[in-house]
């Protein structure tokens, strides 16, 4: 699976022109307005290629995936880091503040909450459009870029979490599986930290345009640290 960011579209017109050229290259090509993305799920074309299909029409040219961000890396730059991060850290702040509620200051009780509310609100995030999370997961997450249906999966394994600790089912199997998915889902991110790549982070899916940065490894360790803490202080 290859996909290329595909500048120019702007209506539907525009998608059905692209994906009529682009499909004399491949029947199996996906296009979509937004994001505006080409991605072939077979034997894909060189970016060549599908630059020069393109420009038969004149409008329309294929960027690198990667590239594109890396534009819109070097926009949000221009802002604070607290602009930058303000539609996340407001998420955070409103699953924060409603998972006092039943629970009061015992902190056995709000970090359950605080959990369920986590995973079923950026489980939601990625389900409304769950292809291109699965494309920008892939991107930097270790198993997710060897196997793609684990990008398709991932969303619903919140889900699942998110209910098991709304409900109280199984919570030790919860934690412990909370600590395995999120731990390893922190490993591709400390790679691509460490190769100082300008990637989505995918972790709110593509609603929201935000860059890949230690708010995503803080995010992910901070859920291991609590689902550990509830592991051992309440099953101990």
């Amino acid at each position: 699976m290859v996909s290329y960011a595909i500048q120019g579209m702007t209506c539907n017109g525009c998608l059905n022109k692209v994906t009529s050229v682009l499909k004399r290259l491949s029947p199996d090509v996906r296009v979509t307005l937004d994001p505006p993305r080409a991605t072939f799920d077979g034997l894909a074309p060189t970016l060549p290629d599908v630059r020069s299909a393109l420009a038969e029409t004149g409008k329309y040219t294929a960027a690198p995936v990667e590239e594109t961000f890396a534009g819109s890396v070097a926009e949000m730059q221009t802002r604070s880091w607290l602009q930058t991060y303000q539609p996340l850290l407001l998420i955070v702040a409103y699953i924060a503040v409603a998972s006092l509620a039943g629970g009061g200051t015992d902190p056995m009780v709000w970090m359950n909450h605080f959990m369920a509310g986590f995973f079923l609100v950026f489980s939601f995030f990625k389900l409304l459009d769950i292809r291109g999370f699965a494309d920008s997961f892939a991107s930097y997450d270790l198993l997710a870029a060897r196997w793609r249906a684990y990008g398709f999966i991932y969303p619903f394994i919140e889900l699942a979490l998110g209910a098991a600790f709304l409900f109280g089912w199984q919570p030790r199997l919860a934690n412990v599986l909370t600590i395995i998915v999120m731990g390893f889902g922190s490993l591709g991110v400390i790679d691509a930290l460490r190769k100082k790549q300008a990637i989505r982070c995918a972790c709110l899916g593509t609603v929201l345009n935000l860059p890949m940065s230690t708010v995503t490894l803080v995010e992910d360790t901070a859920m291991v640290a609590m689902a550990a803490a509830m592991l051992f202080l309440t099953h101990g």
